[in-house]
């Protein structure tokens, strides 16, 4: 099969809505849709949210095909627990994790020993987590441009 043949890479989206979502930030949620299709087909598109997510935020994610994950706990963990399944069940060939937060540092390299591409999206260049570039294969900085 010729590399043209071949079907688009897997991609599993997972954004951290508490850590990127915010003011300073200004990020759009077609950026970090269209950000993460650079890298294949979109097979997985979550947001994690926590429980004061305003219902707008809900609303307008869902409209763009995101599947929202509305949590009281930790979004945290519940985002590094699912995008860990997900590369564990061999269903994503591309793990994409938007955030500024180190704690997903370890779900990178559970993608990384499963042999996914993993990449790393930061909301903006004061919002980027050089553990998380580190530990990723690719990097994308959301800006202003994007």
């Amino acid at each position: 099969m010729s590399d043209d043949e071949r079907a688009p890479a897997r991609v599993g989206l997972f954004v951290d809505g508490p850590n990127v979502f915010r003011e300073e930030f200004d990020v759009d949620l077609d950026d970090v849709r269209d950000a993460a299709r650079t890298e294949g087909r979109l097979a997985v598109t979550r947001l994690y949210l926590d429980e004061g997510a305003p219902p707008e935020l809900i609303r307008a994610a869902e409209a763009r095909g995101f599947e929202t994950t509305v949590t009281s706990g930790d979004v945290d963990v519940k985002l590094a627990v699912d995008a860990t399944e997900f590369v564990v069940a061999g269903e994503l060939d591309t793990l994409v994790v938007v955030s500024r937060d180190t704690d997903f540092k370890p779900a990178l390299e559970v993608a990384n020993r499963h042999g996914l591409r993993t990449v790393a999206v930061a909301p903006g260049e004061h919002g980027r987590s050089d553990a998380l570039r580190n530990a990723a294969h690719g990097e994308l900085t959301l800006g202003p441009d994007e």
